[in-house]
């Protein structure tokens, strides 16, 4: 009996080590094509501080945000970005759904007091993939310039629980032409009480931002849709990741 249980251990030993191997590959390639690019790195004539991200003049900038079931977080959160972001030209447009009236009610509140807020309400019901709900703020966001005969000269993704820096704007309508997409590093905030869990997800996070990033920008490589990307007009959202949306609150 104790020979075959350690038989049966043994086995699944080297069952789960085959796997984290197997697993562990694109993060090894990753890692690999990081190292060689840094290695290779050529300087450029980037900004080096937010100081010198002063557009003149600035451009307009649209901020999509995709919200399903948000009504706990969203209304703070676009509070929270009208009050930090540092520039004189955006608008919010905030994706809805017919049959999340909470949400809707809680953007509503926000867009009733400061005009740079655009509530969008879908023809169809939620969920639905969060590409097809920034598909449909899009079509909102190509109507208004019609109407305004002024064009964005970026879209940007943010969650509905970001936080967002007062100065990005500043930095994408300064790099947003000649880059077609901008990405910034994103900060994960741990959370105090669950030490465990947000530490480890700090850490994950971590790893993408400060390697994965850099082999995403390499030349040919396919562009990001994460939050707190900017995009150079016009974006085909239907090439995005036709993934279910879900929730800020079921996320770690």
């Amino acid at each position: 009996m104790v020979a075959a249980i350690d038989s049966i251990a043994h086995e699944a030993i080297l069952f789960s080590m085959v796997g984290f191997c197997i697993g562990g590959l694109d993060d090894l390639a990753i890692d690999l094509t990081w190292l060689v690019s840094r290695i290779g790195r050529r300087p450029h004539a980037l900004p080096r501080t937010l100081a010198a991200c002063d557009p003149r003049p600035q451009r307009r900038m649209a901020v999509f945000i995709a919200a399903w079931d948000e009504a706990s977080v969203i209304g703070a959160m676009l509070a929270t970005a009208l009050d930090r972001f540092d520039h004189g030209d955006y608008r919010l447009y905030v994706g809805t759904y017919p049959n999340d009236p909470a949400t809707i009610a809680a953007v509503a509140d926000v867009a009733a007091r400061d005009a740079r807020v655009r509530l969008v309400i879908g023809a169809r019901p939620g969920p639905t993939t969060k590409a097809d709900c920034l598909n449909t703020v899009w079509r909102a966001l190509a109507r208004d310039e019609a109407l305004d005969g002024r064009t964005a000269a970026a879209i940007i993704l943010h969650d509905a629980e970001d936080l967002v820096h007062p100065g990005e704007l500043r930095v994408f309508d300064t790099l947003i032409g000649p880059y077609s997409v901008v990405q910034l590093p994103i900060r994960p905030l741990v959370d105090r009480g669950a030490r465990l869990v947000s530490g480890h997800y700090a850490d994950e996070f971590a790893e993408p931002q400060l390697c994965a990033l850099v082999v995403i920008a390499g030349p040919g490589r396919p562009e990001s849709g994460r939050t707190g990307n900017a995009h150079l007009q016009p974006l085909p959202f239907s090439r995005l990741p036709a993934r279910a949306y879900q929730p800020s609150r079921d996320r770690p």
